[in-house]
């Protein structure tokens, strides 16, 4: 059995009780992983003087894979997103959000299977702002062709891979005829590639309003930065929440695969917070290591847990702990 060695980042808030739950499981499939933990963020600040230390990005470079909780990024002041410069200093360009509804977890569509790939490193999420003159800010919309048809190719060999038939870029190419115009072309360049996989395209203002009336005729969906964060929320909340969601960023040079939701300071410590975003986004990083085994049999334990419905946080109507939880799926996973 091949030994793996990932980089563990805890991360703030309800981060390490969710990070420990999620690690016993992992550690429960038998598969043999050592856990190079790190920090970023604010305990790093405190520590080193830098929200991002190096010695925290040599060390997802050196082995590749890294599983991250939640950090806490100030609004408006204080330091820059962590899990932005993150992205950046590791050109973790695809931002991979699988949306599925869970069994027995009341939401709008309990059939909903579909993946958002997000592009992560450019659009209006580049950060490139000015002052032109007092009362007035410039935001700057950097699209490239480099970057448009490196997602486009991604999304369609995850089309490929997970055998999915369709791929559908979302954007606003009637309005911003250049910038979006450059990125839908790219997609449909791209899309020639594969010919057995159906491509079309929405305008993302129609592709918001489909997605909450007929989520269904989406299987695969590929969007610029900032529509992209938009919409994998909105889905989110269609299986109900983000703390249902997992995700992953993924690059040449390593992939992270983390909760997409807070830090949830308010009940930090309690032991009480789901740790079911980060487990599925741990059974991704499974995949991703080509653990397939270990990574279907944690989702189909997490997955009867859920079913037989005795086991559940308080956020979903329960009173079992973040250990319960993980309890619950460790003793699904004895043999």
């Amino acid at each position: 059995m091949a030994k793996h060695t990932i980089t563990l980042i805890p991360g703030d808030g309800i981060g390490p009780e969710i990070v420990a739950a999620t690690v016993r499981v992992v550690e429960a499939t038998g598969v043999d992983i050592e856990w190079e933990t790190q920090i970023i963020g604010a305990q790093a600040l405190e520590k080193f003087g830098t929200t991002i230390p190096e010695s925290t990005i040599e060390s997802i470079k050196r082995n590749k894979v890294a599983l991250k909780g939640p950090l806490t990024t100030p609004v408006g002041k204080g330091f820059t997103s962590v899990n932005v410069g993150l992205r950046k200093a590791l050109d973790l360009y695809a931002n991979v959000r699988p949306i599925k509804a869970l069994p027995n977890v009341p939401c709008r569509y309990p059939e909903l299977d579909l993946v958002i790939v997000r592009e992560n490193t450019e659009s209006l999420y580049a950060g490139l702002e000015h002052v032109v003159v007092p009362g007035v800010v410039e935001s700057l919309k950097i699209i490239t062709e480099k970057a448009s048809t490196r997602i486009a190719r991604y999304a369609f060999e995850y089309a490929r891979k997970h055998n999915r038939k369709k791929v559908t870029a979302m954007h606003k190419a009637n309005i911003m005829k250049l910038s979006d115009g450059l990125f839908l072309q790219c997609f449909h360049d791209v899309a020639k590639d594969y010919p057995e996989i159906e491509a079309d395209d929405k305008i993302i203002d129609n592709a918001c309003m489909q997605l909450v009336m007929r989520p269904e005729q989406f299987e695969v969906m590929v969007l610029e930065n900032l529509y992209g964060d938009i919409v994998s929320d909105l889905c989110a909340g269609l299986i109900g929440g983000l703390g249902l969601a997992p995700g992953a960023n993924i690059g040449e040079l390593g992939a992270v695969f983390e909760a997409v939701h807070g830090s949830a300071p308010d009940i930090a410590g309690q032991g009480i917070a789901n740790p079911t975003a980060i487990m599925m986004s741990a059974f991704m990083m499974l995949r991703h290591i080509e653990e397939f085994a270990a990574a279907d049999a944690a989702e189909k334990a997490m997955m009867d847990v859920y079913a037989d419905g005795d086991v559940r946080t308080r956020d979903l109507g329960g009173s079992s702990s973040t250990a319960d939880f993980a309890s619950a799926i460790v003793e699904k996973l004895k043999p």
